[in-house]
């Protein structure tokens, strides 16, 4: 329900203000490929920022033999962002093939660390909180695990839509599944 209500509300913020949209993802798995380009076609963001791991069902890092399986996902995933129309900033994760993002996304890959003005608003991007934590930004993009730091906001635990000048931020949850997708355990409380 909470992830409608905030669809609902991305939805009217869009109509309602004439503001640039900054789309952040991260850590995504092949499963999520269709999700995305849903919420790329129904709120057509002007940015996109993916924070590393593309094919984040595919772990290069533990295992280059699926090298041909990561490439597959990646055309898939480099099909819809450049077909969206809108500005890419490309940030490469653990579990990337630097060689093959070059070859996909070319001039719009950026060093994890890099600070980057948009609308007015400067962006620390990085795949891991390490990345960001200690860079002068109004907002720190990051993914790789569950952590959260102040200015943070990291895209493994939700899409965020951020409106400039703005500031405003609308987060919206991935699919059920999709930790497990990544490979993550999730942990059982009581």
């Amino acid at each position: 329900m909470l992830g409608f209500l905030r669809r609902r509300k991305l939805r009217k913020l869009r109509q309602k203000v004439n503001e640039t949209l900054v789309m952040h993802i991260g850590d995504t798995p092949e499963s999520v490929y269709r999700f995305i380009e849903g919420l790329i076609e129904e709120f057509q963001p002007d940015v996109i920022i993916h924070t590393g791991d593309l094919v984040d069902n595919v772990k290069l890092e533990r295992r280059p033999d699926l090298k041909p399986a990561y490439e597959a996902g990646l055309r898939k995933l480099a099909r819809i962002l450049k077909g969206s129309g809108a500005k890419l900033y490309i940030v490469p994760g653990n579990e990337d093939d630097p060689e093959l993002l070059r070859q996909f996304f070319g001039e719009n890959l950026v060093e994890p660390g890099s600070v980057v003005e948009i609308g007015g608003r400067t962006f620390a991007l990085g795949h891991c909180w390490r990345d960001v934590a200690d860079k002068d930004a109004d907002f720190k993009l990051y993914g790789h695990n569950f952590k959260v730091i102040s200015k943070g906001l990291n895209a493994v635990l939700g899409v965020n839509f951020i409106f400039l000048p703005s500031g405003r931020v609308v987060k919206v949850d991935y699919p059920v599944g999709t930790d497990t997708a990544r490979g993550y355990r999730l942990r059982r409380g009581l």
